[in-house]
């Protein structure tokens, strides 16, 4: 992504979703501009739905003295937003969500980009549980077939896997993700998962990444619990509230390497702030505020 904009005394962001009265991303962006001196940068919290994410963007588009630098995108508006942007990154496109817009004044117009941090964000934390110096990760597993899927599969081909295992609960309603799998150049098998399953997809794989909502891959947990092998892989777990959620606790258990969603929001942020504000994102700052934020031990 090579889209910056010209760092200027006053600049709005925010994030958009709903709900979103929950979300993070105010935290980790507002240290971000305190720890860069960006005094009179402003991110603020919306909540938007598909109906009515249009017309908050013409009020945007149409009033570039409001001085918009970006916009952080949650559910259930990354696939929604698309058609309504002037332009889209490649890999955006290809995954087929948009994460984060950025608006660029040009000649007295607005003009909007979407690109995707969540692979950024994804790639970062699994590469914090796998550690320094770790191979290429060989075998992969996908929980849920939505939005996040398809950033977690371009995720894992950047680290070498291209041909993960995909568990979804039917087969009938992953039509988005496989035309996101065409784009991508990725080979995935998909599988239905259901009351017959096992855990030894999970215990063997070098990574998985659980992109369910919350509770959704409790049913997972239960089955590491009842089993009798230890997973050999990393698991990131893209919920961040409850935390740990199930799936996490039972992992740990085990005695592998789990990491939690908030790692996935901060590195993702991390690369929202330097593609708004143009400067490297102050990482350790944003980390800190985070921890502080979920009452993390440093």
């Amino acid at each position: 992504m090579s889209i910056t904009t010209d760092p200027v005394p006053s600049r709005r962001a925010a994030v958009l979703g709903h709900p979103v009265a929950h979300s993070l991303s105010p935290v980790l962006h507002t240290a971000a501009y305190r720890a860069l001196d960006l005094a009179g940068w402003d991110y603020g919290v919306h909540d938007v739905t598909e109906d009515t994410l249009a017309a908050f963007l013409a009020d945007v588009e149409g009033d570039p003295a409001q001085a918009w630098a970006g916009l952080s995108l949650t559910m259930p508006l990354k696939q929604a937003v698309i058609p309504l942007l002037d332009h889209v990154e490649p890999l955006a496109e290809a995954v087929g969500a948009v994460n984060t817009v950025l608006f660029t004044a040009v000649g007295g117009a607005v003009t909007t980009t979407g690109t995707n941090t969540d692979v950024h964000g994804i790639v970062a934390a699994l590469r914090e549980g796998l550690g320094a110096g770790a191979r290429p990760v060989a075998e992969a597993v996908v929980l849920g077939g939505g939005a996040t899927a398809a950033s977690a599969l371009a995720a894992l081909a950047e680290l070498g896997c291209a041909s993960a295992r995909v568990f979804v609960r039917s087969l009938d309603r992953i039509g988005p993700l496989r035309a996101a799998v065409a784009r991508m150049g990725v080979t995935p098998s998909f599988e239905v998962f259901d009351d017959t399953a096992t855990p030894s997809a999970l215990v063997t794989a070098d990574a998985v990444v659980s992109t369910t909502p919350r509770y959704a891959a409790d049913t997972w947990a239960k089955l590491l619990t009842d089993g009798d092998r230890a997973p050999r892989g990393v698991l990131l777990d893209v919920v961040y509230d409850p935390r740990p959620t199930a799936l996490q606790s039972a992992w740990t258990a085990l005695g592998a390497r789990a990491v939690g969603g908030e790692r996935m929001l901060l590195h993702q942020a991390a690369e929202q702030v330097r593609l708004m504000t143009g400067h490297v994102a102050p990482l350790a700052a944003m980390d800190e505020a985070l921890r502080s934020a979920l009452a993390v031990p440093a």
